[in-house]
């Protein structure tokens, strides 16, 4: 039995996958994927999720065209998360961000954002 088929999905049929940037080792985001969405992004190099918000599987990046392409996966010793080493194209976050976690708590609690946007969502959403 390959090790991928010993993963322990959660009740809904999930596992958190954390996505990290390859070259930099900063941490870009966490998201979900089922079955489907981690057979893909192992078959296919690039990174799938299964979106929990729509109820679908679907490609990172496939309405901001950021996507992220695998160089590495990993999986945690209790079998129930991965991790991905990734090549980040432009920016992770849905807020323009080349990370999803660009905002520090500092020591009097309160927030501090630590990046630069890299893009407006305004113009990449039309949701938003």
């Amino acid at each position: 039995m390959k090790l991928i088929d010993r993963l322990n999905f959660d009740e809904k049929g999930l596992i958190p996958a954390i996505i990290q940037d390859a070259a930099s080792g900063k941490m870009l985001t966490l998201c979900y994927m089922n079955d489907e969405a981690l057979k893909r992004t192992l078959e296919e190099k690039k990174i799938y999720v299964f979106r929990r918000s729509k109820g679908r599987v679907m490609i990172k990046g496939e309405t901001s065209g950021c996507v992220q392409t695998v160089k590495e996966c990993y999986i945690d010793c209790a079998e129930n998360s991965v991790l991905f080493k990734v090549n980040q194209d432009r920016a992770a976050c849905h807020e323009g961000y080349f990370s999803c976690y660009f905002r520090k708590i500092d020591d009097n609690g309160d927030e501090v954002i630590e990046e630069e946007r890299v893009f407006d969502p305004k113009t990449v959403y039309k949701d938003k």
